[in-house]
């Protein structure tokens, strides 16, 4: 008997909206991880992309613990010398906190181009408005 592999027209993607208001940062994070790699799906394959589309709204509200606000530092470089840029979580916050969301969910994500494609599906807004209702999303309940 052969194992079966969901065929690219039979994987049917829904639509999710999580409300980041409140909820910590690495708890929402791996939960909108595990929506897009597919792990919730009965037809989960490591090697296929079976995930569903996320949408976060409320980005700007997520809730760090301890001293992360001042203490977590992000660093890039850009490839040359001197070119080390870093900027605390307290600073991204105000400036883009949908990239804070954004970075955290990829870091969570395969490391390859099927964690690319994941990443894809994945939507970010700042506030509580968000132009993909055409798609009728599912609200997703809060994590306690």
């Amino acid at each position: 008997m052969s194992t079966y592999f969901p065929k690219e027209g039979e994987i049917a993607r829904k639509w999710f909206v999580v409300d980041a208001a409140g909820q910590p940062l690495g708890r929402l994070a791996s939960r909108v991880a595990r929506i897009l790699m597919g792990k919730d799906n009965p037809r989960y394959t490591p090697f296929l992309d079976t995930g569903d589309h996320v949408v976060v709204i409320n980005a700007a509200q997520v809730k760090v613990s301890g001293m992360k606000t001042e203490q977590k530092v992000y660093q890039h470089y850009t490839g040359y010398p001197g070119g080390l840029r870093t900027e605390d979580l307290k600073r991204r916050m105000t400036r883009k906190p949908e990239l804070v969301i954004e970075e955290a969910v990829a870091r969570m994500l395969p490391k390859n181009k099927l964690g690319k494609q994941m990443f894809t599906k994945l939507k970010v807004y700042k506030g509580d408005k968000h132009p993909h209702a055409a798609q009728k999303p599912e609200l997703l309940a809060a994590s306690s």
